[in-house]
């Protein structure tokens, strides 16, 4: 019996009284009928009228129970609600109402940068009489509105700023920012104005911001302003890509010592079988692609990165031996032309390969002049319309290339056959070297030889060059020499009888010259030979000097067969007949083609 006496008391005890958390104190419920019956209308609990209740509230084992709740509680009864809450409308004081400025809102010590408020602009304070604020003058107000001179509008202003109050004097770490001892409350705009103030005591403007600051700049509208105001920000350094401390870029390349590394070798990842016949850049400077045709009938291209020049891909055309391939000034297609009367394309987008149309050069098949024609020396105008070809007995012959699909829509005879071909810029005009050292210029529209003169000196010449602005020719013999002409020698206003004189005769190599090419800023000229090994000089064209310092006698050069250079004159690629692509970094040039 005792012992059931004992659960009984226990299970009643569960039932009444509700277990409260360790740690915690039971308070007596002081609520009339009314807090009881608005507590079931918002939480959904059981109106119990005149019925005392229990809460549970958690305190700490610390902590004691303040026995003055009790006496306060008793203070509020008797007040009305309107005496207790109010509808904040951003007013002033009315009837006696407390108003936002007149309460404390301090801003968390914790609070990052970021989330807090910016301006400039002072609010309106309201009077110690509860008057409404006095209106801020005219000057106060445009300052307000307009940002400082020479410093750009915000993108957006918080309109809270202005009734935001921060208290200095309530936290150690904003102490420092007050002006006098006895100051406390300012506003959010004030606010920022200080802590940026205390960032510049503890990081100061660098030196060569400030002297950047006073460098004259000239405005849009042509007048020089002298820069001196501190209110101007980082804005207007990083308005402009060029150097902040105003150092002027070169315009020349200095003549002697050329600054030049050499890089992974640009075939790398697939090398030639055979000696590299044809290489050359594309001609976009934001695509940096390499071809390089073989004498394996393999046309490879790389993507020329400087570090490990990826491998793209590879073309094997088995009909035609490529001795010449050259991208479409458009950079959309590839020309693959050798000895045989005809020749491939192939189109970067689609991937496709065709062959051009079986009535390229006529319909008469069975002359035997078209069936020995060879299309290894040809040449794009810069607008891509034309495609020269170079035939036998000084005929070179003009293809349509506008529609597609090749075909010879005129042609001009030269006395003897020939050797090279340059379009000058204006796409209208065509120069060619004959094996007599012969050179012709020719007007494409009428067909007709506009000037004509012979190489001086020349024997046997063979390569011809020009630049891309039309200001230098170099033409280069079977002795040796590259003569190098002026913008004289492909003017059409000089005489038959008046022959141009080269601005000098450059006689740094002794062998065949095979290889003339410009830098896309004409001031470097490479000049090569494959008949003996290491034959390739750089001339600077200002000067028109060799560079002392390169090639060395350890550069390995081999026997050059062709050499270009890269649309932001970055990157030089050699060529051998060992089937290595060299890759050489000129230092001097930036990626978008300034000297640096």
């Amino acid at each position: 019996m005792g012992k059931q006496a004992r659960k009984r008391q226990r299970k009643h005890k569960l039932t009444d009284d509700s277990v409260a958390p360790l740690g915690t104190t039971t308070l007596l419920d002081d609520k009339d009928d009314e807090e009881r019956r608005l507590e079931s209308l918002l939480f959904g609990k059981p109106f119990v009228a005149g019925r005392e209740s229990k809460t549970t509230g958690i305190e700490n084992d610390e902590e004691e129970v303040d026995d003055g709740v009790n006496m306060n509680t008793a203070e509020l009864e008797g007040m009305l609600d309107s005496d207790l809450f109010f509808v904040d409308d951003g007013s002033s004081k009315v009837d006696g109402h407390i108003t936002r400025n007149e309460v404390d809102v301090s801003t968390p010590e914790d609070l990052p940068d970021f989330f807090r408020t910016s301006g400039d602009r002072e609010p309106n304070e309201a009077s110690d009489n509860g008057d409404e604020p006095e209106p801020e003058d005219d000057r106060t107000s445009l300052s307000a509105t307009q940002p400082p001179k020479g410093r750009k509008a915000p993108a957006w202003v918080d309109p809270d700023d202005a009734s935001l109050e921060v208290s200095l004097s309530s936290s150690t770490r904003l102490r420092k920012l007050r002006d006098a001892p006895d100051e406390d409350v300012i506003n959010g705009r004030e606010y920022e104005r200080r802590l940026r103030r205390q960032f510049m005591k503890v990081n100061p403007t660098p030196e060569w911001a400030t002297n950047a600051r006073r460098k004259r700049r000239r405005t849009e509208s042509g007048t020089l302003v002298d820069v001196t105001s501190p209110d101007l920000d980082l804005d207007m350094l990083v308005t402009s890509s060029g150097g902040i401390l105003g150092r002027k870029r070169r315009t020349l390349l200095d003549p002697g010592v050329l600054s030049i590394e050499r890089l992974r070798d640009a075939n790398q990842a697939a090398q030639a079988e055979g000696e590299i016949n044809a290489l050359q850049f594309h001609p976009s400077p934001q695509v940096s692609m390499l071809l390089i045709a073989s004498s394996d009938r393999r046309i490879r291209l790389f993507n020329v990165d400087g570090h490990t020049n990826p491998h793209l891909q590879t073309l094997h055309i088995p009909a035609l031996p490529v001795t010449n391939a050259q991208f479409h000034p458009s950079g959309s297609s590839i020309l693959f032309t050798g000895h045989r009367p005809f020749y491939y394309s192939y189109d970067l987008q689609s991937g496709a390969t065709t062959r051009s149309p079986r009535g390229l050069w006529g319909t008469t098949f069975a002359n035997r002049d078209n069936a020995d024609l060879s299309m290894e020396v040809c040449a794009f105008n810069p607008g891509g319309e034309l495609l020269a070809v170079a035939g036998r007995r000084g005929y070179v012959y003009l293809v349509d290339w506008r529609t597609g699909a090749g075909q010879v829509v005129g042609s001009v005879k030269a006395n003897t056959s020939v050797r090279a071909l340059w379009w000058l810029p204006n796409g209208r005009e065509l120069m060619t070297l004959g094996e007599d050292a012969e050179a012709y210029l020719w007007d494409i529209s009428t067909r007709r030889c506009v000037h004509r003169w012979k190489d001086d000196g020349g024997f046997g010449s063979r390569v011809l060059a020009g630049d891309r602005s039309g200001n230098y020719i170099a033409i280069g013999s079977k002795s040796g020499i590259v003569n190098v002409y002026g913008s004289e020698s492909s003017s059409s206003s000089w005489s038959n009888n008046n022959r141009p004189k080269p601005l000098k005769a450059i006689s740094n190599l002794t062998t065949s010259i095979s290889v003339a090419r410009f830098n896309h800023d004409s001031q470097l000229l490479a000049i090569a030979s494959k008949t003996q090994k290491d034959q390739m000089r750089l001339i600077h064209i200002p000067s028109l000097t060799a560079f002392s310092n390169w090639p060395t006698s350890s550069t390995p050069l081999g026997h050059v067969t062709s050499v270009d250079f890269s649309p932001g004159n970055e990157y030089v690629a050699i060529g051998n007949t060992r089937g290595r692509v060299l890759l050489y970094h000129l230092k001097d040039y930036d990626a978008y083609g300034s000297l640096r």
